[in-house]
């Protein structure tokens, strides 16, 4: 795409002990993009996140955000960014309103009270605006988290696992609020384990026992899937087996001339959550191999 930079990660490791949670990740997230983060749990998803907000150290690499170091910068780059973590951060015996109105002082927005409105009816919580969060729904404190990381209007947006534990027509009301806010410019980074909805993404990386097994377009990561393709002509059939099947198929078809004769094409896709398990088992082969 070629856009402007928003996130830049280069060489990034980390270690817990003996534990590593990212090995090297290489990584570019152009503004305006909402980027997927897809991996199990304790791939090191929440760690990058950490990592990139400067809520944690990194071991050594390069992480730039908005032109700033996470570690060096940390103060400038929270006025900048937005952040809705795994476990709402919130305060139970506040209502919804109290709630955002705290977050939101802590960025000295001068139209605070209009921002604290207009971030309420965003999330649809206007009508239990005064409600303390313990009288909440789950679905609804959820909410009440993702518009404290959006009410000071940053342009960088940190979501871990924002639809965990939500019910699918809410998580697909979270997931037209994440494509309203990118219409506007705003990046989002989003991790998931949820295979259903990385298909909302613009980009996709996998990430594996800290390590990025893959990065591209959802699309094109379905491409690298096994397809079979079956072709029927009199009665017959003959079935192909093809990776990247878009640049196959026509090779397939030229050994039929594109002929009248050929009635039926039928093209069984891999679904994405195979071609996941696919690339996380050639990954897991590899360090076998290795070791």
């Amino acid at each position: 795409m070629g856009g402007e930079v928003a996130v830049s990660v280069q060489g990034l490791k980390k270690s817990y002990g003996p534990i590593q949670a990212l090995r090297g990740v290489d990584l570019r997230i152009e503004s305006g993009q909402i980027f997927g983060l897809l991996g199990p749990n304790g791939a090191g998803k929440t760690t990058l996140i950490r990592l990139l907000i400067g809520s944690s150290k990194r071991d050594s690499g390069e992480v730039s955000v908005l032109g700033l170091d996470p570690a060096v910068e940390k103060w400038a780059l929270r006025r900048a960014i937005g952040y809705m973590p795994q476990e709402p951060a919130l305060y139970d015996d506040l209502s919804a309103r109290e709630n955002l109105t705290f977050f939101a002082q802590a960025h000295r927005r001068r139209d605070l009270a209009q921002r604290v409105e207009e971030t309420l009816e965003f999330v649809g919580l206007s009508g239990r605006a005064n409600d303390p969060l313990y009288k909440l729904s789950g679905g609804m404190v959820q909410r009440v988290s993702l518009a404290c990381a959006i009410v000071h209007q940053p342009p960088v947006l940190f979501l871990d696992e924002p639809t965990t534990g939500i019910d699918p027509k809410l998580r697909e009301s979270f997931w037209q609020h994440f494509r309203r806010l990118a219409s506007e410019g705003r990046t989002i980074l989003v991790s998931t384990h949820q295979m259903d909805e990385v298909m909302y993404c613009d980009r996709l990386a996998i990430l594996q026992e800290g390590e990025l097994l893959a990065v591209d377009t959802p699309r094109k990561l379905l491409w690298t899937g096994e397809a079979v393709i079956t072709i029927g002509r009199g009665g017959q059939t003959r079935e192909f087996e093809a990776h990247d099947y878009p640049r196959k198929l026509p090779e397939i078809l030229r050994q039929y001339g594109l002929e009248a004769g050929i009635d039926r094409i039928e093209i069984e896709q891999a679904t994405l959550e195979q071609v996941v398990l696919s690339i996380i088992a050639e990954h897991d082969r590899q360090k076998r191999e290795e070791n």
